[in-house]
């Protein structure tokens, strides 16, 4: 079969499973794995050489660790340190542990046993941080705690890719003297890839932009990834931790932003290659050999990693559904299993039939990946329904303030009333930021504003004010028309999301309102100003003006809100009018200059 053909099947497949599997709510991942699954050997057999692709699309982690460097600062990865070398040790070691004792009682030598433990205690960078990063969660501190991990483990890496061989047959009469060059010599390419990179990425990149053709840019951007990789890869290093470096080389430079939109279609495309070569590796005719034995081994792994990462998790800081997430998302095989039980076998450290068995079952543990992800999305889903049934429980009902919603917004009034003594009743319906909060010391309680008996529960009927800060716009509206029903005496002072969500607000007939980002804009508003030349009078003065004559159009257009044509008409008459305002001020300063 030609190249171009295996092309246009492996496109064709993923462009038919993927949409399918993330229509049915399984994620782009298992739409992979299914498509390689069925194109690969034990399904309809169209592709064959599946090794030889696997090692290919191999690529697309790399490029991953690059753009991760990129987005990766060394002053942030500094305040990570912690992190990555605390939580990441702990992991690497308590998990290679169990696992190689648990090897040991399964009958493997003593060698095989450490090799295959260790292996197995390190996850898929590419499956954990794409499914993160599906659900907008690298950003969150569990998602933070498992890059943390993920990092560490590819360090992790470079000894145990260095050591394998030297246990092996093969090397058994290699001296410590050679074993010692080794080391010496890798520690001395990533001295002199760190430093000298340092310079000259910086200085070679801004010669190839002064050329303006953007061709030449994207070369030189995939030949640093490629050189990196090949040139840690030479030195027993891993490709991955290469381009990682690479990419953290460049993250203080200014060509980070282009370097990222060059590299991130190609990630794509060879992330995607790489999920469909993993669903193509799994050996459907080994585990039909021994399904007990495989399937065991594979519940086996979830259930160590899993207990280790969850624990280590909580002794974080981080709440039970975190740790939970902590557990699915990084509990699986790594790709470098693949990479690092070939290697056992070539250097004669474990047979062809261990060596399949590990392979596979880190190849179904992927697999099964999504599936636990979708198991905890459910439980956690399970957990909020079930809290929202029980009775809310507030031990003080006389509090002047009720407060709906703990996001940003909210905690900031709530922080700055009980300074001030204000007795508040603050209510948030996420029970994780529930939890978070009361570990750092605020008295939150869980409740949901939009019900009528949670209200009641919470004192509203002797309460003074709401402050409504929930951030869902509906629920905003529902629990504004509640209040205003039911507990007309209370003061509602509400954040708006936009211009139309405070029209809806005013149109329930809340007593006050602030757009969120509405004064944070004018103060950066305020400091652009300054910063092209105005001086402090002259920016405040235009800021404050543009202010009270939105304010004055907020109310003035209320009545016409829902009029797309006549707002369309009436924003180009305030922005005239606006002009004309800002243009007499500046006339009548001139006056005054004048005098």
């Amino acid at each position: 079969m030609t190249f171009l053909s295996e092309a246009a099947i492996f496109l064709a497949a993923a462009v038919i499973a993927v949409p399918v599997s993330k229509r049915l709510g399984l994620g782009s991942v298992l739409g992979y794995l299914m498509a390689g699954l069925i194109i690969g050997p034990w399904g309809l057999g169209f592709i064959t050489n599946v090794m030889d692709i696997l090692k290919f699309a191999e690529f697309g982690v790399v490029l991953l660790l690059f753009i991760i460097g990129l987005e990766l600062q060394p002053s942030r990865l500094w305040t990570m340190r912690k992190q990555v070398f605390g939580l990441g040790t702990a992991q690497v070691a308590g998990s290679g542990l169990t696992l190689t004792t648990a090897g040991l009682f399964l009958g493997l030598p003593p060698t095989v046993a450490a090799i295959a433990g260790v292996t197995l205690a390190l996850s898929s960078t590419a499956f954990a941080l794409q499914i993160l990063s599906e659900k907008n969660q690298l950003t969150t501190r569990h998602g933070r705690s498992g890059f943390a991990l993920l990092l560490f483990q590819d360090i992790a890496v470079i000894p145990l890719i260095a050591i394998v061989p030297l246990l092996g047959a093969a090397s058994a009469n290699i001296e410590a003297g050679e074993v010692a060059v080794r080391v010496v010599t890798i520690i001395a390419v990533l001295a002199a890839f760190l430093i000298g990179g340092r310079f000259f990425l910086r200085y070679a990149f801004r010669l190839i932009a002064m050329t303006g053709l953007p061709e030449v840019f994207t070369a030189a951007a995939l030949l640093i990834v490629i050189g990196a990789a090949v040139l840690m890869e030479s030195v027993g290093i891993s490709m991955a931790l290469g381009a990682f470096l690479a990419g953290v080389l460049l993250a203080d430079s200014e060509y980070r932003h282009e370097l990222e939109a060059n590299i991130d279609p190609f990630k794509g495309l060879l992330l995607g290659l790489f999920f469909i070569a993993v669903g193509m590796s799994v050996n459907i005719g080994l585990l039909l050999e021994r399904p007990l034995v495989v399937l065991g081994l594979v519940a086996g792994l979830f259930v160590i990693n899993g207990l280790i990462l969850s624990t280590l998790a909580r002794l974080n800081g981080l709440n039970t559904i975190g740790g939970l997430w902590i557990a699915a998302t990084l509990s699986q095989g790594g790709e470098f299993g693949f990479v690092i039980f070939s290697m056992a076998f070539d250097a004669g450290i474990m047979s062809r039939e261990i060596a399949d068995l590990l392979i596979l079952v880190v190849s179904l543990s992927m697999a099964a990946t999504p599936l636990l992800v979708l198991a905890v999305e459910a439980y956690q889903k399970r957990m909020k329904s079930s809290a929202e049934e029980r009775p809310a429980d507030f031990p003080d009902q006389g509090n002047q303030v009720i407060i709906a919603g703990l996001g940003r917004f909210g905690q900031i009034v709530a922080r700055i009333l009980m300074a001030k003594g204000i007795s508040v009743t603050a209510l948030d319906a996420n029970p994780g930021q529930v939890e978070l909060l009361r570990r750092f010391g605020r008295t939150v309680y869980y409740g949901d504003a939009s019900r009528l008996d949670v209200l009641r529960a919470a004192g509203a009927e002797h309460a003074e004010i709401f402050v409504l800060a929930l951030e869902d716009e509906e629920r905003s509206l529902t629990t504004a028309r509640m209040v205003k029903k039911h507990f007309p005496h209370l003061k509602i002072y509400a954040r708006a999301r936009d211009r139309t969500h405070a029209y809806k607000l005013m149109d329930i007939g809340v007593d006050a309102l602030e757009r969120e980002t509405f004064h944070s804009s004018l103060e950066i508003s305020l400091q652009v100003l300054k910063g092209l030349g105005l001086s402090d009078f002259q920016a405040g003065k235009i800021v404050e003006r543009f202010r009270e004559h939105d304010v004055q159009q907020l109310y003035e257009h209320q009545a016409s809100y829902q009029d797309e044509g006549a707002m369309i008409e009436l924003a180009k008459q305030a922005i005239q009018e606006l002009e004309m305002l800002l243009s007499k001020d500046a006339e009548e300063e001139l006056d005054k200059d004048r005098l």
